[in-house]
């Protein structure tokens, strides 16, 4: 197995490692979208829904954007990873 990339907390870990037999492994490879939100929501409403159970529309954040990820270099071979790693780029929200 080439990798097991785990994800679910939209938290990057930086636990990046190639296991023994040649696996990438990371625990949560992290998430692409908004950092100063709930899950991609504005936390405004996201607190809103939260506290009055009143439905309000989901606004989408748009601040802070980052692209989060995680690069392996694979073995073509050997189906071997050589290499993790983790990626972190901060996005223009006009581009």
């Amino acid at each position: 197995m080439s990798g097991v990339l785990g994800t679910h907390t939209h938290v990057q870990t930086s636990d990046e490692r190639i296991l023994d037999e040649g696996t990438a492994y990371i625990t949560d490879v992290g998430m692409t979208g908004p950092l100063a939100s709930v899950i991609g929501i504005r936390k405004e409403v996201a607190l809103e829904r939260l506290l009055t159970q009143i439905p309000w529309k989901f606004d989408v954040a748009v601040e802070e954007i980052e692209l989060q990820g995680v690069v392996i270099d694979i073995d073509p071979q050997t189906g071997r990873s050589n290499d993790i790693k983790r990626i972190k780029v901060p996005l223009d929200e006009r581009s």
